[in-house]
């Protein structure tokens, strides 16, 4: 293999030369602690910056063993390498040039731990990290010096500050390990308790902003505290015993005056489907897995969906069993998003007052007076919100502090007093028998599961132009697929572009994959079992058709496999893991979706 002394010799000849001859770089070259692969050169320094893997082998990494142990230990340990490396790129001097010379672009993970390609750690202890470096460049002619001193000093300053044991306290490594493994454990225990979420005892909650998901310091921050009546204490692997609020299955209120925590305890609940950093405040804090938050979306597209037990008899007979709308309302969006969560397998919904639909969630005794049932085509969600758990299993944690008709079917209601938990059910209870609304119930019809959509897979044609798999992230909300966009704005609990960019590959997998062990082919057309060998893995081939659950189970299967690395073969760093739910979310708006 060439050596990092044959890399900067090369790159320093290539001095005042077009910068295509940049491409001289490709390949793999050896230096003293570690590898460096260099998969794809940029052709013009205003073009994405070229991408290496750095592979540093166990020995020189020198990582702790009980730092990758285990898969849910190396993902924690691989987390706390990558914000490392983020910040040494940050910090690291910036050679000159144009366009985008010497930039180092790596995907920093967020207080969020997720399985990612940025740095990954195996089971024996490697260290891989991808990045992007930008090439110098004078204009389009390539400045050797300064791009032999970034590929030959400034990438193993990288590796030696962010990558190697020897440049962290190997407590802080361990720490990192194990408080990831202590939140699988936690949310795995959940449900044998009869829970749906646990809030440790002294988790802190509030976050700097709406666009800073860091926590809020300060002395006037309060940390959690259970309310007696719900406090359980559950075990963890190293933490030990942690007591803090169950959240049990069923209906839960969350209630209380503006600015008292209320849509905060909600947020965490909602980011506890996922694990988080130490030091996050949130580390403690966790949902059960399949928790889908949901909210009215005006504007969205809607395909096919059935909405019938939320919203029936619609003026001009049009067909909520086969709901179609571009430019869905208020209610419909919700109803929609809430029956495309049942079908992605949604055990629990959050659900906030302020993001929902006013007339989707309540109709009060007085406007029942006024507009007969006969002229009211939705149920609200107040009168199915304890069928979704009798007849479901789907519990409900809502945040209100407007409506007290909630009251009266709730089996839990937390108030939230200065960002402080307090147990009122009783309370509640007394309230709702010495107050009560004198509304009439207007469930219709049971409730039921919706019934399997099947999609049209050619829908899912990520080609654009030459490109066979067109997808791009442009900002937190907005994936490019083929000629479509996609606003996954109201998706909550996606937290990355990296995530988003994941999902968008996925969709661009999916037609071709093969049906997971266990699953019948549905009815509708023949399945695709056909993958194209090009380039970023475009599946996409003649017609077929499949599921929605079938879609999603094909998917889960293939990163239970192979990992994220089977969404691109160019291997990029700049992917990370999703659920099935985030991935169902992006299906139903695309508005190209064909259901048959």
């Amino acid at each position: 293999m060439r050596s990092a002394q044959d890399l900067a010799e090369r790159v320093r000849a290539l001095d005042g030369r077009g910068y295509k001859a940049y491409g001289a770089v490709g390949g793999s070259w050896a230096f003293e602690d570690f590898t460096l692969h260099v998969d794809h050169v940029q052709g013009d320094p205003f073009a994405a910056p070229t991408r290496v893997r750095v592979v540093v082998p166990p020995e020189v990494a020198r990582l702790p063993e009980a730092s990758y142990g285990s898969r849910v230990r190396a993902l924690g340990t691989a987390a706390f390498l990558a914000r490392a490396l983020g910040g040494a790129a940050r910090e690291a001097p910036r050679v000159r040039g144009s366009g985008r010379s010497g930039e180092i672009d790596v995907e920093t993970p967020g207080q969020e731990v997720l399985a990612q390609t940025a740095v990954q750690v195996d089971g024996a202890g490697v260290v891989e990290a991808r990045f992007g470096v930008g090439l110098p460049a004078g204009g389009r002619r390539i400045l050797g010096r300064e791009g032999a001193r970034l590929l030959t000093v400034t990438v193993p300053h990288l590796v030696r500050t962010a990558l190697l044991a020897s440049a962290h306290d190997p407590a802080e490594i361990l720490r990192h390990a194990e408080v990831n493994e202590d939140a699988e454990h936690l949310r795995a225990s959940l449900a044998a308790e009869g829970l749906i979420a646990f809030v440790a005892d002294g988790a802190s909650l509030p976050r700097r902003s709406g666009v800073d998901d860091r926590p809020l310091e300060g002395e006037g921050v309060v940390l959690f505290n259970s309310p007696e009546s719900l406090r359980v204490t559950l075990e963890a692997p190293n933490a030990g015993t942690l007591t803090g609020m169950g959240v049990p299955a069923g209906v839960t209120l969350v209630v209380g005056g503006g600015f008292h925590g209320k849509s905060t305890l909600l947020r965490a609940l909602e980011a506890g489907v996922y694990n988080h950093r130490p030091g996050d405040g949130r580390e403690r804090v966790v949902a059960d897995a399949d928790t889908v938050k949901v909210r009215a979306e005006d504007g969205r597209a809607v395909t096919r969906v059935d909405i019938s037990c939320f919203i029936d008899g619609l003026p001009f007979g049009q067909d909520t069993h086969a709901f179609t709308t571009p430019n869905a309302s208020g209610s419909t969006s919700q109803a929609a998003t809430i029956v495309e969560a049942l079908e992605s397998g949604a055990r629990t919904l959050l659900i906030d007052e302020d993001t929902s639909a006013t007339n989707f969630m309540i109709r009060d005794r007085r406007m029942q007076a006024l507009v007969p049932k006969e002229g009211e085509p939705i149920t609200p969600f107040v009168d199915r919100v304890r069928e979704l758990h009798r007849a479901l299993g789907v519990s409900t944690v809502l945040v209100l502090g407007g409506s007290g008709d909630y009251l009266d079917v709730a089996d839990t209601v937390v108030a939230m007093r200065r960002y402080e938990p307090h147990d009122v059910t009783d309370a509640a209870g007394d309230v709702a028998s010495a107050h009560p609304t004198g509304r009439t119930p207007e469930a219709g019809p049971p409730l039921r599961l919706p019934e399997a959509r099947v999609v049209d897979t050619r829908c899912l044609d990520a080609r654009r132009g030459r490109r066979d798999v067109h997808v791009k992230v442009p900002d937190l909300r907005t994936l490019l697929f083929g000629r479509g966009t996609v606003d996954l704005g109201a998706v909550e609990q996606v937290v990355s572009r990296s995530q988003i960019n994941a999902i968008g590959r996925a969709l661009a997998l999916a037609p071709g994959l093969p049906f997971p062990p266990g699953r019948s082919q549905p009815a509708g057309g023949p399945e695709l079992h056909a993958r194209s060998e090009s380039p970023g893995g475009s599946a996409l081939s003649g017609g077929g058709s499949r599921t929605v659950a079938a879609l999603l189970d094909a998917v889960e299967a293939l990163l239970e496999e192979r990992g994220l690395d089977a969404l691109d073969d160019r291997r990029p760093g700049d992917l990370s893991a999703f659920r099935r739910h985030e991935l169902a979310a992006a299906l139903n708006r695309l508005r190209s979706l064909r259901i048959v």
